[in-house]
């Protein structure tokens, strides 16, 4: 027999397809051709297979070797299946166990000298050969730390091609290769978490920290340069809980895809500060032929903080709307679609002008009053109805008998049990934190509040001050207030700190 199949895997986002590869021989000219709709990068695959094979003792048959990738209609790209494309034209002729390579999912691309190269995206292809029922799996060796992450499938590293024709039962000799190093992007350990004990002063912007990460919910900062917003920002991550295997394993699976270093599963949230001058496209995330994800999926499972948002391009800014909304991003482009989780907690910070001084006591601002309403106006009306708590801070004058603020452990714990107890609530529905529920439910669900204790928003509601998605997000910020104070149910008090909260921003 002249055929040789075995399996590889094609993503498009963090979703994985499972691909068929099989080699035959025909008595044309002698040559090596690939069908299936593979992109440049994979059809370029037949010359690294060739010199591969050939430096590795496993040389090709002098035949026409056709290799199909099924399913014909999905594309394919990157390199990560030259491996498997190799494998299946050496079986055509070698004498592998075609049983072995038919359960066997084979990752990596190959370098001329027949060595197995690290590919980003092995986390998330792993994860999609063990749900779609593969118990064995074949990635470069620089890539098996992040492929040993996935439970439930046998996971074998390879230094090179010969090492992956001895796994299915290939005679060849042992040559000893020195291995292609892991992709290096930066040390994966990640420093101590900041203190939030180190916070001077600001008591009311530490509460408002607290019911946020307690909450999940979106926080805008306005003050000026010195007031401690960016501190603030970088404490959050240190507020909130671990994430939990499905999470961290996601966040993981990002990170793989983005090309970045994975050893372990990290279990503290992820925290993206994209530069300002970052475009949509760094944010929502894109390309050509191979989706790289941007700075919103990073940041899923975490918080992404956008320091001087004035700063940033209107158009950037609006990108981040659907996701807010959705808690997913769709990335269309002309030769696919892709889905992108987004669930994350947005930290936007700004100056109230392009000096910083606008409003300051004792400062002097020298921005024109038009440069001021266009620096503000990049925060479009539609973004900050969807940002749940907003806070306005003024420098902090003495430091004299202020001391050491609440602690980072302290406040977590705050938080945990605040979730805990909105986990509880919402046992039996789709949500598990307060900022996730949806606004119908809260309004006319089981656990709607009486109409005396929402008559200050009920009003705000009627003068037009707030819309109604800003009315349901004071209501979900009300409840976390009760679940902080261990109340069964949000009470007059309760909404109205959360109206507080909403329009702090604009009040100060």
């Amino acid at each position: 027999m002249s055929l040789g199949r075995t399996w590889s895997v094609v993503l498009t986002g963090l979703v994985g397809d499972i691909v068929e590869v099989e080699a035959d021989l025909s008595n044309q000219i002698p040559g090596f051709s690939i069908i299936g709709l593979a992109d440049k990068a994979l059809g370029e695959a037949q010359q690294r297979v060739h010199n591969a094979c050939a430096n590795s003792d496993l040389p090709l048959p002098r035949r026409h070797v056709t290799v199909n990738l099924s399913p014909a209609n999905l594309p394919k790209r990157g390199s990560a299946m030259d491996v498997a494309v190799a494998i299946a034209a050496v079986a055509t002729e070698a004498p592998l166990d075609r049983q072995s390579l038919l359960e066997t999912v084979h990752l990596g691309e190959l370098g001329l000298d027949g060595r197995l190269r690290p590919v980003s995206g092995v986390l998330p292809a792993v994860v999609a050969a063990a749900r779609a029922g593969f118990r064995r799996v074949i990635v470069p060796q620089g890539n098996l730390a992040e492929a040993e992450l996935v439970d439930g499938i046998d996971v074998r590293g390879a230094v090179s091609l010969r090492d992956v024709a001895r796994a299915h039962g290939l005679d060849v000799p042992d040559v000893e290769v020195e291995p292609v190093a892991a992709i290096d992007g930066g040390a994966a350990d990640e420093p101590p978490a900041p203190d939030l004990a180190e916070v001077i002063g600001q008591r009311d912007a530490v509460e408002a920290l607290v019911v946020a990460a307690a909450g999940g919910h979106h926080l805008l900062m306005s003050g000026p340069p010195g007031a401690g917003k960016t501190m603030l920002a970088k404490r959050l991550p240190g507020l909130l809980p671990d994430l939990d295997d499905d999470t961290a394993l996601q966040v993981a699976s990002i990170r793989s895809l983005a090309g970045l270093p994975v050893t372990s599963l990290q279990r503290r949230p992820p925290f993206e500060a994209p530069h300002h001058t970052a475009s949509a496209v760094a944010l929502v995330g894109g390309g050509s032929r191979i989706l790289q994800p941007g700075a919103i999926a990073r940041a899923s499972g975490g918080v992404l903080f956008l320091d001087e948002a004035g700063e940033f391009s209107g158009h950037a800014l609006d990108a981040l709307r659907q996701p807010l909304e959705s808690g997913r991003m769709e990335i269309h482009r002309a030769g696919f679609r892709a889905v992108l989780p987004a669930r994350f907690q947005l930290v936007i910070a700004t100056n109230p002008c392009p000096c910083g001084n606008y409003g300051v006591p004792g400062g002097a601002c020298s921005c024109p009053s038009l440069a001021i309403r266009r620096y503000l106006g990049r925060l479009s009306g539609p973004l900050v109805d969807r940002i749940d708590i907003e806070l306005g801070l003024q420098r902090i004058s003495a430091t004299q008998g202020i001391g050491a603020g609440t602690t980072s452990e302290e406040a977590r714990g705050r938080v945990i049990a605040a979730r805990d107890r909105a986990g509880r609530r919402l046992a039996d529905t789709p949500w598990r934190m307060n900022s996730e529920v949806e606004g119908t439910w809260l309004r006319s669900g089981p656990l709607r509040p009486d109409r005396s204790i929402t008559r200050p928003l009920d009003d705000a509601l009627h003068r037009g001050s707030i819309t109604l998605r800003g009315y349901d997000r004071v209501l979900r910020v009300a409840w976390t207030l009760a679940d902080l104070a261990g109340k069964d149910r949000p009470d007059a008090a309760d909404v109205g700190g959360a109206l507080y909260l909403k329009r702090g921003a604009s009040a100060s």
